[in-house]
């Protein structure tokens, strides 16, 4: 009977406030919002030093001399927004100290003229997260330590799910009325079977389930800004196609402003946003640029720059994720040698762009009115012949 009384009270609690919710917003407040924005340009983040969001987060590894170099980077490029990964372990471990770290990367990214949008759960990688000292990066091995929220075991576990609500109700209530804070990305690829891992049978659901709450409780904290989460696999996202798996039609029914991921050639990329406009939301693409997989900044960007998309790629300084790798480093490891061109990352370790054309071009987009984009840099003429010597 205990028991029975336990997850009835659990039950009512976690319901609670559902009600109270701020609606959905309207596509006319979705575009008021993103028509007071410039163009969003940005990058994935986590520091060099840092091989996931535990290891960013936590006090022993927190690193601010560094974000604050990192995001010195973006700024002098025409970044104006990060995408950033939370982690409901940090909530469970010290939320005060959390939301100060919190509070002191938005004071660094605003010095930066940077508005991140928070990602707060997330079903890729591990699906075992641990807290305290991460493992050191797998030599060779994409994305080697980077762990899911809530993980497989909290998913499992119902008892677990008033702290989750806490986690978005305490970290949203702290920053949904900031003006730093771009919007807020409820659970990254929900329906991702991360299938570098095993034992992971039956976790869509849960997830499924737990993201419908996961809404309700942010919109009962009623922020300013943006909730979304984003699709990422399907090939038909269109409103009336009748191809939306029950997953999708959660998302993209329950988000305020539209966002999506695409690692594909420039031709899918412009497919995947024609299918997204019949929504009339704003749309943010929030992961692209898989070099080796045809997806690049000279291929993707301007298309996203003349549908005004926000366009914020996957990786931005070289370092402990050693996203520079292909995602088939997971079966045959770079240990002896480096693959032709990197697949993710913008900057080498040391500040340096990987290729100069591509942060030459981040700039020339970002400083272009929206939905302009810009002709390239005039071809340096030919130098004259000299005559040759015999």
């Amino acid at each position: 009977m205990k028991v029975l009384f336990a997850t009835l009270a659990a039950a009512v609690a976690l319901a609670a406030g559902s009600a109270d919710a701020r609606p959905r917003w309207t596509e006319a407040q979705a575009k008021t919002w993103y028509d007071r924005m410039p163009w969003l340009v940005g990058s994935n983040y986590a520091p060099a030093t840092a091989i996931n969001q535990l290891e960013m987060w936590q006090a022993e590894t927190w690193d601010p001399k560094r974000i604050d170099y990192e995001l010195g980077l973006a700024q002098g490029i025409g970044m104006n927004t990060m995408r950033v990964f939370l982690h409901d372990q940090l909530w469970q471990q010290d939320p005060e100290g959390f939301k100060r770290r919190i509070g002191e990367f938005l004071t660094i990214a605003q010095r930066h003229g940077i508005k991140p949008l928070f990602v707060l759960f997330d079903s890729c990688w591990d699906p075992d997260p641990k807290l305290g000292p991460q493992h050191p990066p797998i030599p060779g091995v994409h994305n080697s330590g980077w762990v899911q929220s809530p993980g497989l075991p909290g998913l499992r576990d119902r008892s677990r799910y008033p702290g989750y609500k806490a986690y978005v109700q305490g970290v949203i209530g702290a920053f949904g009325k900031d003006d730093r804070v771009l919007g807020w990305d409820l659970w990254n690829e929900p329906d991702n079977g991360a299938d570098q891992y095993k034992g992971q049978e039956g976790k869509e659901p849960l997830v499924r389930a737990l993201l419908a709450q996961v809404f309700d409780w942010a919109r009962a904290a009623d922020p300013s800004q943006p909730l979304t989460s984003g699709v990422w696999w399907h090939d038909d996202w269109t409103p009336t196609g009748g191809k939306l798996t029950p997953m999708e039609k959660l998302q993209l029914g329950e988000s305020d402003v539209i966002t999506f991921h695409d690692y594909s050639w420039p031709e899918t990329f412009e497919k995947r946003v024609r299918q997204l406009l019949p929504y009339n939301r704003p749309i943010l693409c929030t992961e692209y640029m898989a070099r080796g997989n045809g997806s690049t900044f000279d291929g993707s960007l301007p298309i996203g720059k003349r549908y005004n998309v926000a366009m914020i790629n996957w990786g931005f300084v070289d370092g402990k994720t050693q996203t520079r790798l292909p995602w088939d480093s997971w079966q045959k490891p770079y240990v002896l040698s480096e693959p032709t061109i990197w697949f993710h990352e913008v900057f080498r370790n040391d500040g340096t762009p990987y290729r100069v054309a591509e942060t030459d071009l981040i700039r020339r987009m970002a400083a272009a009115p929206k939905g302009v984009v810009p002709a390239g840099p005039a071809p340096e003429a030919a130098a004259p012949r000299r005559a040759r010597r015999r």
